[in-house]
């Protein structure tokens, strides 16, 4: 008689396959941190934002184009190992993880962000909503063939599979386009919002067939008690939780990420895009996805 009753998961999406086949032990190199920030002045800054420019700016823009200059002051950070060097990457890529739906189904992927160090808030949130739609209307040709070449490999070689998947596009800095495998899929760094779960913290794991080195999970706006000249006020904080790969990046490089990240959520209107004149206001050009 069997020791549990067990039936085998049917169905599983691309990102629970690979998931399952990327971690072998728990022995790794992950950090872990929580840096928790002011968001009063940021949340004023989106609201008028959306008002003067008709795009409807969120969190996730915010934290993507502060993390874009954190990269860009850390350079350091913007790293990748093969063969136990640093190579560091001549391009600020990052991704935001995007929820599919299909017949029931739920799947992670993601859409990236090119050269975020180099563009304007107003081009953050376009390009991000372009790559969310392809996403989740499945006109990203390259994701979804590689999606599709994943479902096809047999739980036995998961592991096995995203072992040469990363030695291949990683270690030997081969593009794999023309097997069906999307070219630099999650960038330097990966962001996704777990406030829009409703959580204040959550560690996202590395995952190591990626050679993503940051993960970053911006947790939900909250109003809580925070002292304010010396007296106890209403005001509204952020947990940005992030995970790290502890074998090139230390102390230092986080400081200098935290504290950009910092200054630009706590001081919105000087760090990011001026706010036009409301008569010089665009009408109304995207959407974004938050």
């Amino acid at each position: 008689m069997a020791h549990l009753e067990l039936i085998p998961k049917r169905d599983l999406s691309s990102f629970r396959k690979l998931a399952i086949g990327s971690w072998k032990t728990a022995y790794d190199p992950t950090v872990y941190g929580t840096l928790t920030v002011r968001m009063d002045k940021a949340m004023a800054y989106i609201e008028a934002f959306r008002q003067r420019t008709g795009v409807r700016l969120t969190v996730t823009h915010l934290v993507a184009k502060a993390m874009g200059e954190a990269l860009r002051r850390c350079p350091d950070a913007n790293a990748i190992l093969r063969f136990n060097r640093i190579y560091l990457r001549q391009r600020v890529t990052l991704s935001t993880l995007v929820v599919q739906t299909d017949g029931g189904k739920v799947d992670l992927t993601s859409a990236r962000i090119e050269d975020a160090d180099k563009k304007n808030l107003k081009e953050i949130a376009n390009d991000l909503e372009e790559a969310v739609r392809r996403v989740r209307e499945r006109r990203d040709v390259a994701l979804e063939k590689g999606k599709g070449t994943i479902q096809k490999i047999p739980y036995l070689f998961l592991n096995t599979f995203t072992w040469l998947l990363s030695f291949f596009m990683y270690t030997l800095n081969l593009d794999m386009s023309r097997f069906g495998m999307p070219k630099d899929a999650f960038g330097s760094a990966i962001i996704t919002n777990v406030g829009s779960l409703g959580l204040d913290t959550a560690y996202v794991p590395l995952a190591p067939y990626t050679r993503v080195p940051i993960f970053v999970a911006p947790g939900a706006v909250k109003e809580v008690p925070v002292v304010e000249d010396g007296k106890v006020v209403p005001g509204k904080v952020m947990n940005i939780n992030a995970t790290f790969d502890h074998r090139f990046i230390d102390g230092f490089h986080a400081g200098v990420l935290a504290n950009t990240l910092r200054e630009m959520l706590e001081n919105p209107f000087e760090s990011f895009d001026a706010l036009p004149e409301a008569a010089d206001a665009a009408a109304p050009v995207a959407t974004a996805v938050g």
